[in-house]
């Protein structure tokens, strides 16, 4: 048992070994970048800190892979090699391309799919390495776990969507029809999930001796702990990014059940779990396609207004977040004052510096009071991004 545990150890530090891994964590380096230099041009400050995407591309999906990783050795999903690697072609050439929008993983499992069977069709293959890539009839072989774990991902992709998107929502200055600034929120992400998985026949062990491997009937089986890498990038205006996120992620989620649900039908005729992953793929598309819409027609939930200062971002650790100060809100009064700009803002904070007195307008339009005691400088930074 001992050796068994340290050599499916060494098994699972094979997960190191894949580009895919690596590919994540440099453009999630990126994406930070990328952010922070937004940010500091457009707002003279960084919202975030420039590591937060590459800090949490593992730690915010961690639990999830566990999970995954339980269900998938439990139930006995078998996934064959090369599904798994012409998927990870399809999957990193969609982070490489900055395509972000196309980073659920439903995407890259249907082309995948679709790819291993038409090899199967026209008898094509491939050489990689000494290894030769053929085509798979995987209708028959192979499409019902994948069609399951193509639903248990859109699970997880909602979970995270609606769990995280508002907090790494960035705001970006944008002109509306009418000339004036107003606010729209972006949330680009990767995220990368170790799941582990298993797989038919002798091919990992040929290469690798020392590979764990447990008989089923008369095949032989091997563990490999595989990374999925989702992507995810939407945009917020209309509605503000603490909600549309959360509604954006339900939806996601609502449709990763129905997938899980109706590709285990597929038991008892394969060809339903490849119907299910095409129409996951085409429901997966018109959830984008219509909040795009929705997002991109009507007001702006954050632009300036007559009635006092409206708040376009947070900083963290900043006496405003100490508040409880949210995006979307209008100062309207400080220490007494009504306050209709930034300057009139400070202006009257400064007439009682040390106890700082806020009177807010929530999205609801509900009057609330804020108040925080200031420390010396504590005025010029309050850490409130404001829409002028």
């Amino acid at each position: 048992m001992q050796e068994l545990l340290i050599e499916l150890a060494k098994g699972i530090g094979r997960f190191f070994l894949h580009p895919a891994v690596y590919i994540s964590l440099l453009f999630s380096v990126l994406i930070g970048y990328v952010r922070v230099k937004r940010e500091r041009k457009q707002f003279r400050a960084r919202i975030l800190w420039g590591w937060t995407e590459t800090k949490h591309v593992l730690l915010d999906g961690y639990v999830w892979s566990i999970i995954l990783s339980v269900i998938s050795v439990g139930i006995g999903f078998v996934v064959p090699t090369s599904w798994l690697f012409i998927y990870s072609v399809w999957m990193i050439l969609f982070v490489l391309l900055f395509m972000y929008q196309l980073g659920s993983a439903i995407y890259a499992i249907a082309l995948g799919t679709t790819t291993l069977y038409v090899m199967y069709a026209y008898n094509w293959s491939f050489q990689v390495f000494s290894w030769e890539l053929t085509g798979l009839n995987i209708l028959n072989e192979a499409i019902v776990p994948i069609a399951i774990l193509a639903g248990l991902l859109l699970i997880v992709e909602g979970a995270l969507i609606q769990k995280h998107g508002a907090t790494y929502a960035s705001p970006k200055l944008v002109k509306t029809a009418r000339g004036i600034q107003a606010m729209e929120y972006v949330t680009k992400r990767l995220w990368l999930l170790p799941v582990l998985l298993v797989i038919p026949g002798d091919v990992i062990s040929a290469y690798i001796p020392f590979w764990p491997q447990f008989p089923i009937g008369e095949s032989s089986f091997s563990l490999i702990l595989f990374p999925f890498v989702i992507g995810f990038q939407q945009k917020s205006r209309r509605t503000l990014a603490v909600q549309f996120y959360k509604r954006y992620g339900k939806m996601v989620w609502q449709l990763g059940i129905i997938v899980t649900v109706a590709a285990a039908i597929g038991y008892v005729m394969p060809i339903i779990s490849a119907v299910v992953i095409l129409l996951a793929v085409l429901a997966r598309l018109v959830i984008s396609y219509m909040e795009y819409k929705k997002e991109t027609s009507g007001t702006f939930a954050v632009s300036p207004q007559p009635n006092g200062v409206m708040i376009a971002g947070v900083l963290t650790d900043s006496p405003a977040e100490k508040m409880g100060l949210q995006i979307g809100e209008r100062i309207v009064k400080v220490n007494g004052q009504k306050v209709t700009d930034e300057q009139e803002l400070y202006e009257a904070v400064q007439i009682n510096a040390a106890h700082c007195k806020l009177e807010v307008l929530d999205s609801n339009g509900e009057l609330r009071l804020r108040q925080h005691i200031l420390f010396r400088h504590d005025h010029y930074r309050l850490g409130l991004i404001l829409i002028r």
